[in-house]
């Protein structure tokens, strides 16, 4: 089940809703944590008993962990713990993987491993994990206490608002949410207005793109030429932007119709000056993971400048492969670390002092070409497209396989998809906000627009909903 959907909008999501608003205080944590299982199971069956595992394995590691005095114990505690959380998600997410290249590498024909053809990842497993070892390590960290209640962990673990697709929520910053929060009805009805928003970008703006994306992405290497493969690219950088910003949009927002604030996880990064900046606006759930439980652990950037850049590389190493099992992953990874690493030196003091258009070019041309190993199956591909993408231009022309899907209603998109990359329509708010300080009459304008806006926004989007049967989920590969 997914926030896309017609089940969930029309069935689960009021049902949940309404049993929560007459649950009361008491019972309201249970009711979402079995509302959450069910979410989950709906979709994934019995593997909803790995997360269940997760979560009583959890409570008790907590417990022990809590009650350890000595310094060198939790330290192992804390290590073995981890590890436990690991397992399942190395089994499930990089077994094939792993032993592929093991036999490929190192053993030669006669000791070949026997590779499953295929294992099921459950989806969302990267997500819940993450958010299991925060929730260890900051009891090891006397961030926070270890939670007595099963159903408290299990609720964090498994809330149903980011369970699948993020934004990570680090325990510190619900823990008092889960036992006390307060619902009124202006959070609620910015809910649904975020909510709303999410939905449109992930129907209306999202799916179209990738739709092309998709198209141009399953050419053959070869018949790819300069203006197809950056028609591609840039379709494919509009679609995750949205599907995924658009993801976390519906997650806040039902987040606060429950009554739970969650951080930001996007704040418009293709309008970023450097990869440096970028990484602060792209899934910052996801960056401020690893700066916290990884990077700034690995000491940083206080102990020089190799030793920062190394640092930089193993972080952005492990953030690709969390994305997925496969080179393309790594070096997509890699490649955004070996950047990162130069803005730390020389090159970063002559990005700052350059003009805005090259500060921002630079960033757009790094981001995009490695959003080729994020999309591209196999690494040939990869290559094999960048190729194109650098190549001097023989023909202008786009391949008549994406030509074909290029009428009047994706250009229309492709313009609102690229003016909404930036904050316009925060912008028009803010601006209308100064004006109602002014004149009262502004103000209930300002109202009148934003319901209308809303109501078209989410008419369209179930049109989408209903009429299409486009609607791919490209989170089950994380």
């Amino acid at each position: 089940m997914v926030f896309s959907s017609a089940i969930f909008l029309f069935l689960f999501l009021p049902l949940v809703l309404f049993c929560h608003w007459l649950a009361g205080k008491r019972l309201r944590n249970l009711l979402l944590l079995l509302a959450s299982l069910l979410f989950y199971a709906w979709g994934e069956g019995t593997y909803v008993l790995v997360m269940l595992a997760s979560i009583i394995l959890n409570t008790a590691f907590g417990r022990a962990l809590e009650a350890s005095e000595q310094s060198s114990r939790r330290k192992w505690l804390l290590a073995v713990m981890l590890g436990f959380n690991l397992l399942p998600l190395v089994y499930f997410k990089y077994t094939i993987f792993l032993m592929s290249n093991i036999n490929a590498l190192l053993l030669p024909p006669q000791w070949q491993l026997s590779v499953p053809e295929n294992i099921h990842l459950p989806i969302g497993i990267s997500f819940f994990t993450f958010q299991a070892m925060s929730y260890l390590i900051d009891v090891y960290r006397h961030t926070n206490r270890a939670r007595r209640s099963v159903f408290d962990v299990g609720l964090y673990i498994a809330l149903f608002p980011q369970l699948i697709a993020g934004p990570i929520v680090r325990y510190h910053d619900i823990s008092a949410q889960i036992r006390h929060r307060v619902q009124s009805i202006p959070l609620f009805a910015s809910g649904i207005e975020r909510f709303i928003f999410g939905l449109g970008k992930k129907m209306l703006i999202a799916n179209p793109m990738g739709f092309v994306a998709d198209s141009i992405f399953s050419l053959p290497a070869n018949e790819i030429g300069f203006l197809t493969a950056w028609l591609g690219i840039l379709c494919y950088a509009l679609q995750i932007y949205f599907d995924f910003s658009g993801y976390s949009d519906m997650a806040i927002g039902l987040g606060k119709m429950f009554g739970f604030k969650f951080l930001e996880n996007f704040n418009f990064p293709y309008i970023a000056r450097s990869i440096r900046e970028f990484w602060r606006r792209w899934h910052i759930s996801l960056s401020n993971w690893f700066r916290d439980y990884l990077y700034i652990p690995l000491g940083g950037n206080r102990r020089g400048n190799v030793r920062t850049a190394f640092n930089l590389f193993l972080v952005f190493l492990v953030t690709g492969l969390w994305h997925g099992a496969s080179w393309n992953f790594i070096l997509w990874g890699l490649m955004h670390g070996f950047f990162l690493a130069l803005e730390r030196g020389r090159w970063g003091r002559t990005l700052d002092k350059s003009p805005l258009i090259v500060q921002h070019s630079y960033m757009l041309l790094v981001v995009l070409s490695a959003w080729v190993f994020f999309r591209a199956d196999t690494l040939d591909y990869s290559l094999s497209y960048l190729s194109a993408m650098y190549s001097w231009p023989v023909s202008m022309s786009v391949h008549p396989g994406a030509a074909i899907h290029l009428d009047p209603e994706f250009y229309g998109i492709l313009i609102v998809g690229l003016l909404l990359v930036a904050p316009l329509y925060h912008g028009i708010v803010a601006h209308y906000k100064r004006i109602a300080g002014i004149q009262s009459s502004a103000l209930n304008l300002g109202y009148v627009c934003r319901l209308l806006l809303l109501a078209v926004v989410f008419y369209l989007s179930i049109l989408e909903i209903a009429t299409q049967s486009y609607n791919p989920f490209i989170y089950f590969r994380f």
